[in-house]
C-alpha cells in the first residue's frame, strides 16, 4: 500500500478492507461487516495476525482481552488486523522505528 503514511486511520482501514460498515435502514439495525478494500492486503494482515496472536505480545493480549469480553473470535482477529494497520500507518507517517506497544490489558 503506497498510501501508508499519508492517510488517516479511518481511511487506511477502509482502503485495506478492515473497517466495519453498518447495514442499517430505518429501524432495522443489521450487523457490521467488512468489505471492499484490497483483498491481498487484508489476506496478508489476516495471516500476520493469526501467527502473532498465537505468540505473546500486545496483539496476543488484545485478542485475549476482546475474546474474554465476549467478542467472537473472527471479530477479535479483524480488530487486531485494524490495530496493526493503524500502528504501521502512524509509524510510517512519523518516520519512526517500530516500538512494541504496551497493551494496558497485559499490565493488569
Amino acid at each position: 500500500m503506497p498510501e501508508l503514511g499519508t492517510l488517516n486511520k479511518k481511511q487506511v482501514a477502509a482502503l485495506a478492507g478492515v473497517a466495519p460498515f453498518n447495514k442499517d435502514s430505518g429501524q432495522l439495525h443489521g450487523k457490521r461487516f467488512i468489505s471492499g478494500g484490497r483483498t491481498r492486503v487484508r489476506s496478508a494482515l489476516y495471516m500476520v495476525v493469526l501467527s502473532t496472536i498465537r505468540g505473546s505480545g500486545w496483539l496476543h493480549a488484545k485478542y485475549k482481552y476482546l475474546v474474554a469480553c465476549g467478542k467472537q473470535k473472527k471479530v477479535a482477529i479483524v480488530a487486531c488486523m485494524r490495530s496493526l494497520l493503524v500502528k504501521l500507518n502512524a509509524m510510517i507517517a512519523s518516520g519512526g522505528a517500530w516500538i512494541e506497544p504496551v497493551c494496558p490489558v497485559a499490565a493488569k
